[in-house]
């Protein structure tokens, strides 16, 4: 590797006042030799850097001073500067904290005059009253309180004015944050700095101890008395107050808890106190009164979840748990805090309190080691794995474990790694490897199915604690089927964590039993004999995850085992060299070598030279049926440990022969890697030749002489050029007209990188390469060919490429110029989509070309209607821009002035979404914050939006329509019938259907008569004919007629999202410096929500909705009141029209709910992500409330569009876990919802319920319906959704009701699917214990009597959805009496569809309990064999053969 320019960093200047300005000249000498000069010239510096190398000597000359100097008054004038200079820089400056480490070495004279100084300044400090400014000072307090010994004794001196000071600015901005409610920018302000305050009071008392020796300040007279319990009361109001962050009140907890720990007497009922705070069992009468004063709410009130959860962190954090100081009642205080933190686990369900109780429950096993290390017995025998709370803290972890949440899974990890600490503290001198609890832990973790993400990591920590050899015991095959698991790339990097952590426990152990010799090679067969095997055999998935994450792990645990490797793999490598499959032995030697050379275990020349990989093997490689092994020659090749080795002439000829063949890779991940590798190539060309340059320069006069070095370099440098030059030339060759996409992406990505890599910074005048010089004229045509590919991704390579090329590009010849913009514009009108793409490119290519401003300017439309002067004093980009829009929007509003004649003949000739992308394309390359010409660039934005919304008012009449695919609108509304009418009259025949069949000829010289349309006179059937601009005859259909009206929206939309994204506001109207109104913004605002709202056309308003974010996000942050509310303000509505559902609606309640659920989404997601996020709740609430009516409602619309709207905000990632609360409540609404008599309503929860299950169990990546990657324990279920439980039970009970009829006729409940399809989604899981709240029993016999439906697929998904409810050793007993239920021979009526049923939960229960036969003992499972072949002989002898096929091989 080599070391990158360090980022220069950015200081900002002091600058001193005018009065102390004269101040200090007045002090100092003409000589400037004395402190008082150094100082005035430090402060007059305008650089922040020069200044710290100042003040160090000015603190220098300051140790100096003797005694009798140190009362000058230079030297307190100038101390007094310098305090003045210390509070003045902010928090964050270097400048301060160089400052503070320089004055922490004074002699002690100077040190007091200096600490009389920052009183001063402290003092003033204190003073303040601006609310604004309070930050700033508590920024400094806190700054005098880390490591700066004048600031703490300054604050000492003024500890009583701190104390009052914090109190009064935690009132004040309480009661500001209250007045800005609704105002969010301003709350999280206010929030940061409130937060800021708590902490600075808690180091106050932490880091300033002083003030509080002796009894004195206890005094309820004292200042100091009475500023602490105000501290103490504002805090716990801050704890109780829930619309506040969750951070501030976390912080607030801890506050509470250390300030009571300071004042409270007698110090050893602390813990007593606290714990009954959290056991809510105090006693107002038993406490001092100054706590129930201030912490009274603490005392009386019910405290909600998360005021415990503070409570809990405070006593965890802020109390002494070490050396047992405080004795058994500490230790009660512990359990009491783990009893309160378990209970929280099933109540907090929002995603921050998720995370927040996890870490602080594995706070709380630290502190349990830290008080084991001197406890009594009885903590030892209530911590130790047998016990209560090991046992629910070890159920926490088993439900957590897989946890949506990174931060929640990393904790239960912790707290699994700790509860394994805490049992070996419990042990008195026992041999933990034989301790029955961990062969008990060991046994049950290897039970379970390696798709368990979370016993990897279990897994792991259990290795280091009991050891490898323990685990192999058990079953020596672990490492292959571990290896095994590495197919999924979910599981690949835990699987490899887990094999690095046994094979390097496993070395250790091998190394301290055996020898050198003896030991290799049994850890050789263990771990790297299986990883070959699947080098050479894997399927691709598998051997691709094994070489990036397990290989490199275990070449660098063991370095010495590659030649072990190369030597196998070497031997087969001519007979086994893979299949389009199978990577073979020359596949897996790639990939070793390829891994050992990136890692820096080889190089190539040691590859070459010693002969582990012939030029022929490699060229073998680079040219394989299989994908990734010409991958892994590639990287052989291209990857290196340092980024400056030299590339040798077996490399570069290699590479050219790889790129000869692989530029047409028909996998974008193959092509993906190819460019990516080759990028490294040449970035390690790039840095060695840099290093060779150097080499040169650094070269004496003697060394000049030995021309032998002196040409080796530049031999090397010549050979380089030569490459890359050829490398250019057979990319460019490739970009022939014809050539494929794959040829064309990796050609001009290539390029790309070249022309990246190579470019000549400033300051480096020596460059190995520059593409600039391999382009000429005819290479730039084939560039600009590219664009021309139907392809947007090719486009856009091409297009930048040239832009990295176009200083160096010569295109001032006006009749090329002219010829490329007459085919722009003829582009950008064409019927083709594409086409207008390859317009925008080609003009944003031409944007940048000086004389592009005289062809726009030789059309004489554009240059009669605007002026614009070639010596304007802007940039060529931004004349250019301007005159290309001006152009587009000029022929853009002749257009539309046709489409108002004929939208038929606009869609057919002048499709006017072309000419929009092109001028949403010019805009968005400028830079639209610093433009010059800003008079013409207002009159452009007002003509822009009042086009777009001409546009569309023209086509919207067709995108709104209750049927925009091509059918005939059924709209009535006399806003749009006129507009409708005249559309219909043009595209529908009155005589006939066959127009959306057929495509129509239409006239020209026969137009139909708008005013004729609009007086609903009736028209004759007429059929015009539209030719083009050489009179060509053309074909419309409604297709193109929807196809121009839907882009047109879209570009519409994306046009006016991007002006409001990117334009600076004008929130005056005389400013200068803007360039769109608050008007103006507004107005979009209500364009689109009257056309997400309305728009029926998916197109339309999917794309409408992407301009609707760009909006929204701009307004969550702009600072006019005015515009911040709008989103709310929208919502708020929106919410209320879909409640009361007014006839006079215009909201679409089919095409699920259209634009509305995109309008929602919206404005939720424009809520600042560190906010509470209460329009999201309050949107939630009203949702479900809807989706599930309480009384029955004849209207069901509202209940429509709430499903449909809530399958859109669960489907939203942008809302990640804050949604989950809410998951259970949409889980109750969509399977109520199926049992509507109304297909909409049934409709839309199908489509919910769909959503939830993906976002409940994840993407279903396989077509394994069985597959147990898609599910979850039961345990872990009802935990996450606890609410969940009571529902499923009592509607399962509602179907099983079903099941009971005596005829055997059908009566399938509408929800049985449903709840079925939930629970089949559940396992058992062998670490099932008895700590759940929750049992599984209660759903048993009901999903038993489901088994008896005559419905084939209930029958099966029955027996998979009993399994997960019944507890492991319940299976056998669970087997007997499903079999006990099995009719008798002589019963007359026998139902088949009962019987295979019932054998059916039989076999899949029973094919889960061999996996384990440990539950039970030899002998139990020996009879319970007995029982099942009895009951199954009896079941088969009838007198009657089985009806039913399914039922013989159950039988069987």
């Amino acid at each position: 590797m080599v070391l990158k320019k360090k980022k220069e960093i950015q200081v900002d200047a002091f600058v001193l006042e005018c009065q102390e300005l004269e101040t200090l000249q007045s002090f100092a000498d003409a000589e400037d030799q004395n402190l008082a000069s150094l100082l005035l010239h430090c402060v007059q510096l305008s650089d922040g850097i020069h200044q710290i190398y100042c003040i160090k000597q000015i603190v220098t000359l300051l140790k100096k001073m003797d005694r009798n100097s140190a009362c000058s008054p230079m030297i307190k004038c100038c101390l007094d500067i310098v305090g003045v200079m210390y509070f003045s820089l902010g928090a964050k400056n270097p400048l301060k904290k160089v400052l503070a480490s320089s004055l922490n070495g004074l002699p002690e004279h100077i040190t007091t005059e200096a600490v009389h100084s920052f009183v001063r300044c402290l003092k003033e400090e204190l003073k303040t009253t601006d609310l604004s400014l309070y930050r700033k000072v508590m920024d400094n307090l806190a700054s005098c309180m880390e490591n700066f010994s004048l600031g703490k004794a300054s604050i000492n001196n003024l500890f009583k004015e701190v104390l009052q000071f914090l109190q009064k600015s935690l009132v004040e901005i309480q009661e500001e944050n209250r007045k800005l409610s609704g105002n969010s920018i301003a709350e999280t302000r206010l929030m940061h700095d409130l937060l800021m305050a708590i902490k600075v009071s808690m180091m106050l008392l932490q880091k300033v101890q002083e003030n509080f020796q002796g009894s004195l300040w206890k005094k309820p007279s004292s200042l100091v008395w009475q500023s602490m319990c105000g501290l103490v009361k504002s805090f716990t109001n801050f704890l109780m107050d829930g619309g506040l962050l969750p951070t501030v009140q976390t912080t607030s907890g801890l506050a509470v808890i250390l300030f009571t720990k300071t004042m409270f007497e007698p110090v050893e009922k602390l813990p007593c106190l606290v714990s009954d705070l959290l056991l809510h069992s105090v006693k107002c009468a038993s406490v001092p009164e100054w706590f129930v004063s201030s912490c009274g709410n603490l005392c009386t009130e019910e405290l909600s979840d998360s005021v415990l959860l503070f409570l809990c962190h405070g006593a965890l954090a802020m109390l002494e748990w070490k050396n047992g100081s405080m004795g058994e009642n500490g230790e009660k205080l512990l359990l009491d805090i783990a009893l309160v933190l378990l209970s929280l686990a099933s109540q907090l369900k929002e995603s921050n309190m998720a995370v927040s109780l996890s870490r602080i429950l594995a706070i709380w096993t630290n502190s349990a080691l830290d008080v084991l290390e001197s406890s009594s017995q009885n903590l030892k025998c209530s911590l130790n794995g047998n016990s209560n709370t090991t046992g629910k803290l070890l159920e926490y972890v088993y439900t957590h474990w897989e946890h949506p949440l990174d931060a929640v899974r990393h904790q239960a990890k912790l707290i699994f790694k700790n509860i394994l600490r805490i049992h070996q503290a419990t042990l008195k001198g026992s041999v933990v490897k034989s301790d029955p609890f961990l062969s008990m832990l060991t046994e049950s973790l290897l039970s379970l199915e390696w798709h368990v993400k979370g016993k990897y990591a279990s897994l792991g920590c259990l290795v280091e604690c009991v050891g490898v050899e323990n685990i192999l015991t058990v079953d020596r095959t672990i490492p292959a089927q571990i290896l095994d698991v590495m197919s999924d790339q979910t599981l690949a990097p835990y699987a490899s964590d887990l094999l690095e952590t046994m094979f390097i426990n496993h070395k250790s152990h091998l190394i301290s039993a055996f020898q050198k010799t003896i030991w290799i090679n049994h850890w050789h067969d263990t771990w790297v004999s299986p990883l070959l095997l699947i080098l050479c055999e894997g399927n691709p998935d598998q051997t691709t995850y094994v070489i990036d994450y397990y290989l490199p792990k275990l070449l660098k645990c063991s370095p010495g085992s590659l030649s072990y490797m190369i030597k196998i793999l070497q031997a087969s490598a001519d007979a086994n060299i893979g299949s389009c499959n199978t990577r073979g032995a020359l596949g897996a030697l790639m990939a070793c070598l390829r891994t050992a050379r990136a890692h820096g275990h080889l190089q190539f020349r040691d590859i070459m030279r010693d002969g582990l990989l012939s030029t022929g093997y490699v060229k073998h490689g680079l040219v394989h049926q299989h994908n990734q092994v010409r991958i892994d020659a590639l990287g052989l090749l291209c990857e290196t440990h340092r980024s400056t080795e030299i590339l040798t002439m077996e490399e570069m000829q290699l590479i050219q022969f790889f790129i000869t063949y692989n530029l047409n890779s028909q996998s974008p991940a193959v092509r993906q890697q190819i460019c990516s590798l080759l990028k490294k190539l040449f970035c390690r060309i790039q840095e060695s030749s840099q290093v060779l340059y150097k080499l040169e320069q650094s070269k004496t006069k003697q060394e000049l002489i030995k021309e032998s070095a002196k040409w080796d370099h530049f031999a090397t440098l010549q050979q380089y050029k030569d490459f890359i030059s050829s490398i250019c030339d057979k990319l460019f060759e490739a970009l022939f007209p014809g050539s494929s996409h794959p040829t064309r992406f990796s050609s001009l990505t290539i390029l790309g990188s070249i022309a990246e890599i190579f470019s000549a910074p400033e300051g480096q005048t020596q460059a190995v390469f520059q593409l600039a010089q391999e382009i000429d004229s005819t290479r730039v045509q084939t560039l600009i060919q590219c664009f021309a590919s139907t392809f947007e991704e090719v486009k856009v390579l091409a297009f930048e490429l040239l832009m990295k090329l176009h200083d160096m590009l010569d295109l001032q010849d006006s009749e090329n110029l002219h010829l490329l913009f007459q085919a722009a514009m003829d582009l950008s009108i064409s019927t083709k989509p594409y086409d207008c793409v390859t317009a925008s490119y080609l003009l944003n290519f031409l944007i940048h070309h000086k004389g592009l401003l005289n062809v726009c300017l030789k059309y004489q439309q554009v240059a009669h209607t605007f002026q614009i002067n070639e010596d304007m004093s802007a940039s060529t980009m931004e004349k250019n821009t301007l005159a290309v829009i001006k152009y587009l929007l000029a022929n853009l509003e002749r257009e539309i002035f046709q489409a108002e004649k004929s939208l038929l003949q606009a869609a057919a000739s002048f499709p006017m979404y072309g000419r929009v992308h092109c001028i949403t394309g010019a805009l968005q390359q400028l830079p639209l914050n610093n433009l010059t010409l800003m008079t013409e660039w207002r009159q452009m934005v007002a003509k822009l939006i009042l086009m777009s919304y001409r546009l569309s008012s023209v086509v919207s009449p067709i995108v709104q329509s209750s049927s925009p695919e091509g059918l005939i609108p059924m709209d009535t509304d006399s806003e749009t019938a006129g507009r409708l009418q005249m559309i219909l009259h043009e595209i529908q025949p009155r005589d006939t259907n066959d127009y959306f069949t057929e495509a129509k000829i239409l006239k020209e010289h026969h137009r139909v008569d708008f005013e004729k349309l609009t007086d609903n006179k009736p028209v004759e059937n007429v059929c015009p004919e539209i030719r083009g601009k050489e009179r060509q005859i053309c074909d419309v259909t409604a297709q193109m007629v929807l196809v121009c009206c839907w882009r047109s929206m879209k570009e519409i939309s994306l046009l006016l999202g991007m002006l409001c994204k990117l334009l600076p506001l004008r929130t005056v109207s005389e400013s200068s410096d803007g360039l769109i109104t608050v008007e103006q913004v507004k107005d979009i605002g209500d364009y689109f929500k009257h056309h997400l709202l309305q728009s029926r056309h998916r197109g339309a308003f999917e794309l409408a909705y992407t301009g609707f974010v760009m909006l929204t996000e701009i307004l969550s942050r702009c600072t006019s009141e005015s515009l911040r509310t709008l989103p709310q303000q929208w919502l708020y509505n929106v919410l209320e029209e879909i409640k009361t559902c007014d006839p006079s609606s215009k909201l679409c309640a089919t095409r699920r709910s259209a634009g509305i659920p995109f309008y929602i989404q919206a404005l939720l997601s424009s809520e600042p992500k560190k906010s509470k996020t209460s329009l999201l709740k309050m949107t939630m609430n009203e949702l479900i409330s809807l989706a599930v009516p309480v009384n029955e409602s004849p209207n069901i619309i509202p209940q429509v569009h709430s499903l449909n709207i809530l399958r859109a905000l669960f489907r939203d990632t942008r809302f990640g876990e804050n949604i989950i609360p809410y998951i259970a409540d949409g889980i109750q609404a969509a399977i109520l919802g199926f049992t509507s008599p109304v297909w909409a309503v049934r409709n839309s929860s199908t489509l919910l319920f769909s959503t939830l299950i993906t976002r409940i169990f994840g993407v279903k990546r396989g077509k394994d319906e069985n597959s147990k990657k898609n599910r979850m324990t039961g345990r872990e279920f009802f935990s996450r959704f606890p609410a969940l439980y009571p529902f499923l039970l009592q509607q399962l009970e509602v179907a099983a009701r079903t099941m009971d009829s005596e005829t055997g006729e059908l009566k399938l409940h509408p929800s049985l699917f449903l709840l079925l399809l939930i629970l089949g989604k559940l396992y058992p899981s062998p670490m099932d214990g008895t700590y759940s709240a929750l049992s599984m029993a209660p759903f048993v016999p009901f999903i038993m009597r489901c088994g008896h439906s005559p419905v084939y697929r209930s029958r099966e998904m029955a027996g998979r959805a009993l399994v997960p409810f019944v507890m492991i050793n319940q299976i056998p007993h669970t087997v007997q009496s499903l079999l006990a239920g099995l009719p008798e021979c002589t019963n007359p009526c026998i139902r088949q569809n009962s019987v295979h049923g019932l054998l059916l939960q039989v076999s899949v229960s029973w094919y889960f309990l061999c996996p384990s036969p440990k539950s039970s003992s030899a002998f139990q499972e020996k009879q319970h064999r007995q029982d099942l072949d009895f009951y199954c002989k009896k079941s088969s002898r009838k007198k009657r053969p089985l009806k039913s096929k399914c039922l013989r091989p159950l039988y069987l």
